[in-house]
């Protein structure tokens, strides 16, 4: 006697969305088991590394997920990695002490 499975769901494509495995039920029908997709993990905006910290999930589990758990306590905490906030920084820091310079040399100069 050979057991066949049948029904997808709805859509009858091979889909990346309509995955299926087959498996056995403990009572000994073959059954179908729909994979969910698997979650890109987040990535920095800027350098594109994954981001440490924040949960790989897919965009519906992550909206019911709260708000501690999809952030790191940084500024640019879910967007950015910690090298790219500490470079920001440095940029920031750097360029204020230029233009201070500037304006000493200006002074210096009248």
């Amino acid at each position: 006697m050979v057991q066949r499975v049948t029904y997808r769901r709805r859509n009858g494509y091979n889909t990346r969305s309509n995955r299926v495995k087959i498996i056995k039920t403990p009572g000994g029908n073959l059954r179908y088991l729909h994979i969910k997709k698997a979650a890109g993990r987040p990535k920095c905006g800027e350098c594109g590394i994954a981001l440490a910290g924040i949960p790989t999930l897919r965009p519906r589990e992550l909206a019911t997920v709260s708000r501690p758990t999809k952030t790191v306590q940084r500024a640019y905490g879910g967007s950015l990695c910690a090298n790219c906030v500490k470079d920001r920084v440095v940029r920031a820091f750097l360029i204020e002490e230029q233009k201070i310079v500037k304006t000493v040399l200006k002074e210096t100069s009248k």
